[in-house]
């Protein structure tokens, strides 16, 4: 019989190469609270003579849609892409866990296992900690996991189906969750400076000084991508693997010097608490918000919505109703259905010009069409539809452009031509700021190159949510 030991403890480290005399030739010491804290954190996680450990990077394989488990029995890597090939680390897996786990991920429909590794190596963000580690303790077998560009709920559900796994073998099991903090600290540093990016740092740290796993999920991606952050999602998976968990946590030390956060904590688990099933907590959020957004919707975004359901449920196209408004009837226009989930981008397509006999059959067909046919997604899930914000776009008819100048990229949505070539880009998207940066997202959609002459379009739209 098993013996109930799950996860007993974690920590949250970043991964600078330069952490190691032999490649960062003194710069090191601009970083010396974080080596400490580092060697705190490992002594700390040896002190439970733990068997197996899980550590999560973002620089291992990371798939759009899937999460990445290191098979076979081992792997080792090196610094030598940074200047010093004879640090290295040689580690076992425990495969027995990792088989276990792709088990129990295959058994819930979770998209999680094995396949498509590239390339074996240990990577920086797993050589770090693991060197560390070794420093104070060896005697442990490792289960090697990436990121994925799925939800954070989702990295969330993975920690617990970890936790699960560990419960089921009885392994003394703890978790390192590896991941740098914001990128865009300083104007000089690597990335530059953004005004998200210290905000993003000053509220990560608290939560895990805290322990406010809560919080972790309700990042927004957009504010995530603008703080050039690195290591959010394996924090929230670190997060699932102790949900319901009593935690002790502790902000071990922060710093910046190079312009990127480096944050090391340590979370001890004291027993149950009810009170910390943050991924429940989060999901049930989540459900009233949507709802109330199914509540507020008009007819255009509820008969978008409709389509989409439809289709995703039954393979085929919604039957024609006779209930619509009149004047999704009675006109005629270009429209973009889009559909986003947690603010990602899930599917948009649409027509720039009317091709059909009224608006409703353009919105019955291109809301199809962006939850089947988008090239640069899979058709969605039915599992996903609960998750879907819908927006429809009504487009004016397009008028040339003598002025550029005369153009907001909030309110006119830019068309450019070549030839048969042609890309388009909707008015008022998250990051587009001027009209200089439409056009060239423009271009580039349409593959006309900077130097190409185009013919400019512009029109407006009319915004359903």
């Amino acid at each position: 019989m098993s013996i109930l030991v799950s996860i007993l403890a974690a920590v949250a480290v970043p991964h600078p190469p330069l952490i190691f005399p032999e490649v960062g030739h003194g710069r090191e010491q601009q970083i010396e609270k974080t080596i400490e804290s580092y060697r705190h954190a490992m002594k700390f996680l040896a002190s439970y003579k733990p068997d197996t450990v899980i550590l999560v990077s973002p620089h291992t394989e990371v798939y759009a849609d899937y999460f990445h488990v290191s098979g076979g029995f081992g792997s080792e890597g090196n610094f030598a892409a940074f200047g010093a090939p004879q640090v290295k680390v040689r580690v076992e897996y425990d495969h027995e866990f990792v088989t276990a786990l792709e088990l129990a991920c295959s058994s819930q429909n979770f998209a999680c296992g094995t396949k498509g590794e590239r390339d074996p190596a240990l990577d920086h963000g797993s050589l770090i900690p693991l060197k560390f580690l070794n420093e104070v303790w060896t005697d442990y077998k490792v289960v090697r996991i990436g990121i994925s560009g799925l939800s954070l709920s989702q990295h969330y559900k993975l920690g617990q189906i970890i936790r699960s796994v560990a419960e089921d073998l009885g392994r003394r099991t703890v978790f390192i969750a590896s991941g740098d903090l914001s990128h865009k600290l300083l104007d000089d540093g690597p990335y530059g400076f953004a005004p998200e990016g210290p905000v993003f740092d000053a509220r990560i740290t608290k939560d895990l000084d805290q322990g406010d796993f809560g919080d972790l999920l309700e990042f927004e991606p957009q504010f995530c991508d603008a703080a050039g952050e690195c290591g959010h999602r394996s924090f929230v998976m670190m997060a699932g693997a102790l949900d319901g968990k009593a935690v002790e946590s502790k902000l071990l030390s922060y710093e910046g010097p190079f312009g990127v956060g480096y944050g090391v904590a340590e979370f001890a688990v004291k027993g149950e608490d009810e009170n910390r099933r943050f991924g429940e907590s989060y999901a049930e959020k989540k459900k009233q918000k949507i709802a109330a957004l199914r509540e507020k919707e008009d007819g255009f975004v509820s008969f978008a919505r409709r389509c989409v359901e439809a289709f995703v449920k039954t393979g085929k196209k919604l039957e024609f109703p006779d209930d619509l408004p009149e004047e999704l009837l009675n006109n005629k226009a270009g429209a973009f259905v889009t559909l986003k989930i947690n603010g990602v981008l899930r599917g948009c397509i649409g027509t720039i010009e009317p091709v059909r006999e009224n608006l409703a059959r353009e919105i019955w067909h291109n809301a199809v069409s962006a939850c089947s046919e988008d090239p640069r997604f899979k058709p969605v899930r039915p599992d996903e539809l609960d998750d879907i914000v819908y927006s429809v776009d009504v487009l004016t008819p397009a008028r040339p452009v003598t002025d550029i100048t005369s153009l907001n990229p909030k309110v006119d949505g830019i068309i450019v031509q070549n030839g048969n070539r042609r890309g388009l880009l909707l008015p008022d998207l998250d990051g587009i700021d001027t009209v200089e940066q439409q056009i060239a997202i423009a271009r580039q959609k349409a593959g006309i190159a900077p130097s190409e002459p185009v013919n400019m379009f512009s029109f407006q739209v009319e915004r359903h949510h």
